[in-house]
């Protein structure tokens, strides 16, 4: 297998698509549209069955550098600040699930995801170049077109065997494998993030540990990244619908977000007011996949979120996007550049990708409740605590 394959997308999940396949002696070719390699800051949480997957790629001593490993989620009402649940992620957690609970920097995830495959293996990502358009071939490979981002407006075509779509939630890769498909949709809710140095913040505020606060339409998550030196904080509410959905980082006003937060407690006021710079996440999303045939088709298959955009409301996004990658390695590696190696990742992978899609749906619904549904929230969350907030389904199953 000397011919490369495509990997359409050098974010998280095209690099992790990209050194899996290297593992397995399969090469492939990476381009992105981006003119640098600069992963947006963001924190992202990584449940054990992601760290699994890194730590079985001879990546356990890199995560330890970058990330943060909390030993506690604690959930709490945004209104009156009341403890509501708790999760340990401690000693016992990690054996039961084979690997620990991280959070991590975005950009510190995808730099050592790029050092790997470049260094380790020598797969030399593209930049500014962007997929246009792609035609199979009567023999089976594919005509990929191939346009330049920058000010040098080059075409290119290039043939190759296989072409993976991992250019997120806008995937050109996807609008044509899936034509006539609707636009992502919007969620109603808009995301607040800010990434700030514990040091600057006064010390009640800073933390080691993830606290979710969850009120009436709106509700706050915050943990610690970079071994704890740096406090990631996003707060989600109601908003109406931005004019541009397809960036997510724009600049924001802080404005509507203390509007919203006027009636929290003091710990989420306080730590909103502490905070000077935002950024703005609008959140799109589409229906969870109701078909292998929404992963795969013939010669091509998407990864990540150009396969299943998720809400962030089970923190799997980037989890699933790198176990993609994985069972991706792992079919082709079993059955070559085939097309039924491509069917076989999308028949393992698309129910639970959906099922995730489907509980970060209602988990957005339940963390945002109010009135009697609240109340039952609270109340369950109190009463049966760690067994309502534990997900064993998904930290326990195995994709390496």
């Amino acid at each position: 297998m000397d011919t490369p394959l495509l990997i359409a997308g050098g974010g998280i999940g095209g690099l992790a698509a990209a050194l899996a396949l290297a593992r397995q002696q399969i090469p492939s070719r990476v381009i992105e549209q981006a003119d640098a390699w600069a992963e947006v800051g963001a924190g992202i949480q990584l449940g054990p069955n992601v760290v699994r997957v890194l730590k079985s790629w001879g990546l356990g001593d890199a995560l330890q550098e970058i990330a943060s490993f909390p030993q506690m989620l604690r959930v709490r009402d945004a209104l009156n600040g009341r403890l509501l649940g708790m999760l340990p992620f401690d000693s016992h957690f990690s054996l039961r699930y084979g690997a620990p609970y991280a959070t991590v920097h975005r950009a510190d995830l995808h730099r050592v995801l790029l050092q790997e495959v470049m260094r380790q293996y020598g797969v030399q990502p593209q930049l500014q170049r962007r997929m246009e358009r792609f035609q199979t071939r009567s023999d089976g490979t594919l005509d990929v077109e191939l346009a330049a981002t920058g000010s040098d407006a080059v075409r290119e075509q290039w043939q190759v065997p296989m072409l993976i779509g991992a250019d997120g939630l806008w995937s050109r890769v996807r609008k044509q494998l899936l034509p006539g498909e609707a636009e992502p949709r919007y969620s109603g809710i808009l995301a607040y993030r800010a990434l700030v140095p514990q040091t600057s913040l006064p010390a009640c505020f800073r933390t080691r540990q993830v606290t979710a606060w969850l009120g009436p339409d709106l509700h706050a998550v915050q943990y610690p990244v970079r071994g704890g030196s740096h406090l990631n904080l996003v707060i989600m509410i109601k908003g109406p619908r931005p004019d541009d959905l397809q960036g997510w980082d724009h600049a924001a006003n802080a404005g509507h977000l203390r509007t919203a937060l006027r009636h929290t407690a003091l710990p989420v006021r306080g730590l909103a007011d502490a905070i000077d710079d935002w950024r703005l996440w609008p959140l799109c999303d589409r229906p969870p996949v109701r078909s292998a045939r929404e992963m795969a088709q013939g010669q091509v298959a998407l990864l990540g979120d150009a396969a299943h955009p998720m809400r962030p409301f089970l923190a799997q996004g980037a989890g699933m996007a790198i176990e993609d990658a994985a069972v991706l390695a792992q079919c082709l590696q079993a059955r070559g550049l085939q097309p039924q190696a491509l069917q076989q990742y999308a028949q393992q992978r698309w129910q639970r990708v959906a099922r995730v899609q489907q509980r970060s749906i209602r988990n957005g619904g339940i963390f945002h409740s109010s009135g009697w549904m609240r109340w039952g929230r609270d109340t369950g969350m109190r009463l049966l605590g760690e067994r309502l907030i534990d997900v064993p389904w998904l930290y326990g199953q195995c994709v390496v």
